[in-house]
């Protein structure tokens, strides 16, 4: 990941990167590795992530389509 620094402004530039870093996962990811997850507890919060993406995406198509 790369962000470029115009001028002295590494305020900006630290800015634009922890942004570009949340969207792509990766603060989610760190959060995850810090300490052992158990196999059951990792199959329900995977299991429970599947439940919010299906019905976040019902909601949406509900509200585009109607139906």
């Amino acid at each position: 990941m790369e962000v470029t620094v115009n001028g002295d402004n590494i305020d900006h530039a630290l800015r634009i990167l922890k942004k570009k870093m949340q969207r792509e996962g990766i603060y989610k990811d760190i959060k995850l590795h810090r300490r052992f997850e158990k196999p059951s507890v990792k199959k329900a919060r995977k299991r429970t992530e599947s439940l919010r993406r299906t019905r976040k995406l019902s909601r949406r198509r509900l509200s585009i389509e109607g139906y």
